[in-house]
């Protein structure tokens, strides 16, 4: 049995790996940890939020692609580590863009038996904005997806 658990450095991202780490230790099942990179738009800076393109001036950058990378591989190992310690064999895998594409193509490209994700993920106000990659998930997935809080 073949399960993926995304992270993304969130507490409830943790709590996903923990949850999975234990229902899947008695299976002997294998867990691949995955993390979709996507360089975040980052705002510095003033306590009022950023109303448009005029008010932006220097307090909008992007993450480089590189930044993203070497968080995400931070991201995989340690959550990789902590699957070892459990006793539960391990693989990691870096993915690129949108992680509500990205995710459910690599769990069906290896016919996962399922996927393990947090509730909420890093950004809460964005999530309220575009919806979370949890419910995203469950909508896109071809294998049964759960939600931990």
């Amino acid at each position: 049995m073949n399960f993926i658990v995304a992270m993304d450095g969130s507490e409830p991202a943790e709590r996903a790996l923990d949850h999975a780490l234990t229902i899947l230790k008695p299976l002997d099942a294998q867990v691949t940890v995955v993390h979709s990179v996507e360089p975040h738009v980052l705002v510095e800076g003033g306590d009022e939020p950023v109303s448009g393109v005029a008010g932006t001036g220097d307090r909008i950058f992007a993450e480089s692609l590189e930044d993203a990378e070497v968080r995400a591989e931070e991201v995989l190992e340690a959550a990789a580590t902590r699957a070892t310690d459990a006793g539960v064999e391990a693989a990691t895998e870096l993915l690129y863009g949108d992680p509500v594409e990205s995710i459910p193509e690599y769990a069906k490209g290896v016919d996962a038996d399922g996927i393990f994700v947090g509730h909420r993920g890093l950004d809460e106000r964005y999530e309220g904005l575009v919806g979370s990659v949890a419910k995203e998930l469950v909508e896109r997935a071809s294998c049964p997806v759960t939600v931990v809080r």
